[in-house]
């Protein structure tokens, strides 16, 4: 089988059995492609090739890609000779003593409890745009939810009385997250005020209609233009730090660290499947307490 039919079935695989979001798997299929090239140009098959084959790539590759896109590449290559083993299109496993490069803890962005009132409190909410705004900022600060997940909410999926939202995240895996006071008093005025006399929603479908937040043509909002309204209100807030929709995710967590909450909540409203993806926040805490320590204390 060709080289180029191999990368097919394994991107089929990984949507199939892995579960894998759109945009892993696009990056799968990017680091392969090159890879692959790589083999067909020096007229080598991929089901044959030997660890030294694959260190010459490899080599090559280090000069130009950072640490942490090497790191992937590698990711990306193991899965793949594991699947052409696994599935018996070959015998020989050249990554079995392949290392990946040590990328050290690196710690997200984070906003202060003073910045996230800033942008919080940005829109106008003497205009609808503004109303919708506020309660998509309040909504995400509250839930810790990925832009994918807020993006895609669905009427269905809010249960104001209760104060409670269902999220549908990672690999269609769906979990309960509290929404808050103030995200619901927002969500109610944006229901009553903005979305119910949206001209646009006669004209669109009812798989459409069904989402929560809506943008000025009455379609959801896509990642970028969510992302946008971000910035817009960072920079009327005068946040200097380069903020992006993830940064409320991980000022949701770490803020409910700092005030007490226990690891294991943290981990299942943020749907982590493994609680060392919300250990990270730990290390986060601890290096803001030391700066506020080296700040304030007189000795510090």
């Amino acid at each position: 089988m060709k080289n180029s039919q191999l990368l097919s079935e394994f991107i089929n695989y990984i949507e199939v059995e892995k579960g894998l979001s759109k945009n892993t798997k696009m990056a799968y299929h990017r680091d392969l492609s090159h890879y692959l090239r790589y083999l067909e140009e020096n007229h080598k098959i991929v089901t044959g090739i030997t660890h030294s084959d694959l260190m010459e790539f490899l080599v090559i590759k280090k000069r130009y890609l950072s640490p942490s896109s090497l790191a992937r590449l590698i990711t990306s290559i193991k899965m793949f000779h594991r699947f052409l083993v696994a599935d018996n299109y070959c015998e020989n496993e050249p990554t079995q003593n392949l290392d990946s490069p040590h990328l050290g803890l690196r710690l997200p962005k984070v906003l202060t409890f003073a910045e996230v009132e800033a942008l919080l409190n940005a829109p106008d909410l003497t205009t609808p745009a503004g109303i919708r705004d506020k309660a998509m900022l309040e909504l995400l600060y509250a839930t810790g939810m990925r832009v994918s997940e807020i993006v895609n909410l669905k009427l269905e999926n809010v249960n104001l009385e209760l104060g409670y939202l269902r999220c549908t995240g990672k690999r269609d895996k769906e979990r309960i997250v509290p929404i808050g006071s103030k995200a619901i008093e927002f969500i109610k005025l944006y229901l009553e005020k903005v979305r119910s006399s949206h001209k646009a929603l006669s004209r669109q479908s009812a798989r459409q209609l069904n989402i929560l937040f809506l943008n000025p043509s009455g379609r959801k909002f896509s990642r970028v233009g969510f992302w946008k309204i971000i910035k817009k209100y960072a920079t009327l807030s005068e946040i200097t730090k380069q903020i992006t929709p993830h940064t409320l995710r991980h000022s949701f967590a770490t803020h409910l660290l700092e005030r007490g909450a226990d690891l294991r909540s943290i981990q299942e409203m943020l749907g982590h499947e493994n609680i060392s993806s919300t250990q990270i926040y730990t290390h986060l805490s601890r290096e803001r307490l030391k700066d506020l320590h080296k700040k304030f204390h007189p000795r510090g």
